[in-house]
């Protein structure tokens, strides 16, 4: 058996970085700092979830964000420890939080970037140890440098992102981000504090046999897609439902699969958020050769209008995708 001391180190995160900015002659060097910012947030947040049944940081704060929707402490938590990385790291100006009402200023104001980011993704599962995640997206300001960045720099088109990004916090902990050159995954070495690349040029397969939705809101779906999901079972798909809306991507985008949060009767505009997560994956997905819909329209190629502003998201392999979209075209045929 080989020698597990022999084995290669790997390419470190901070490595990858530097020689991908080598690729870009006009590069200074800020964007690459932000990504490493994001990465020290996240190995701190990891820390935390790691260790939070031992110091009673699991279960609720006992309030609610702007979304109305019960915050976890560790929500808190890992909003803080991202808003003051970001902060410290001096490349953001601006901040856009889902546990945020509105704006935060991070008091740089020559700083060129705006992120915008779901701290902690599916917070609620902790309590019984399934995999959580965080969100993010950065765009360039477009406001003056050495001002706050305006609402303007927030609800850019998603296709003005130049970066976005998620870590998975589970059975190991990745960050997996695109800069629009292909998607790459990285997974954290706790005993060398490392981020290593494990996932280089991720492409997702062009069709699956996963399907993940929450089917306890099967009857205020629209019909085409319980005609999409009858298809699945039919064809007999595997249904794989987390709960934690990075974890059922990650898994999709690696094994081949699909995402659906519709519409429904109590959400008519879809319940997850446009400008934190949906663009975020999108990017993504798209980067690893996937799709992403709102059922009727390309997620990039929305107008955010609200900080906070809802969309419904149906993302995945591309032929999955395109048949979701089969199944409601025909439905509004029959209208």
């Amino acid at each position: 058996m080989k020698d597990d001391l022999a084995l290669p180190v790997g390419t470190t995160l901070d490595r990858f970085i530097m020689r991908k900015q080598e690729d870009f002659p006009y590069a200074t060097g800020e964007l690459s700092q932000l990504l490493r910012d994001i990465a020290l947030a996240a190995k701190i947040v990891n820390r935390e979830i790691n260790r939070a049944g031992l110091l009673g940081v699991t279960g609720a704060y006992g309030q609610q964000n702007i979304q109305g929707e019960e915050q976890q402490k560790l929500d808190i938590i890992a909003n803080i420890r991202f808003i003051r990385a970001l902060r410290n790291g001096g490349e953001v100006c601006t901040v856009i939080s889902e546990e945020e009402e509105g704006i935060i200023h991070t008091g740089n104001t020559k700083g060129k970037y705006i992120v915008a980011m779901d701290p902690l993704d599916g917070s609620s599962n902790i309590d019984v140890n399934v995999a959580i995640g965080t969100i993010f997206s950065i765009y360039r300001r477009l406001s003056d440098i050495g001002e706050d960045g305006t609402s303007e720099d927030c609800l850019q088109n998603g296709k003005k992102q130049v970066a976005a990004g998620y870590v998975i916090y589970g059975s190991s902990t990745m960050l997996v981000y695109t800069t629009g050159c292909g998607v790459n995954g990285f997974t954290y070495e706790p005993s060398l504090g490392e981020f290593f690349l494990s996932h280089p040029d991720i492409k997702t397969p062009k069709t699956g046999k996963i399907y993940s939705c929450n089917e306890g809101n099967l009857n205020s779906f629209p019909d085409g897609v319980k005609s999409y999901l009858n298809y699945c079972k039919e064809n007999n798909y595997n249904a794989r439902y987390i709960g934690s809306l990075v974890a059922d991507f990650h898994r999709n985008l690696l094994k081949g699969g699909i995402y659906l949060y519709p519409p429904t009767v109590k959400a008519p505009n879809g319940k997850l958020r446009l400008v934190y997560e949906c663009n975020a994956l999108a990017m993504i997905v798209e980067q690893a050769g996937g799709k992403a819909t709102d059922g009727s329209e390309r997620i990039l190629d929305k107008d955010p209008t609200d900080l906070h502003q809802r969309c419904p998201l149906i993302i995945g392999s591309p032929d999955m995708v395109d048949k979701v979209e089969e199944f409601l075209a025909a439905e509004l045929t029959l209208v």
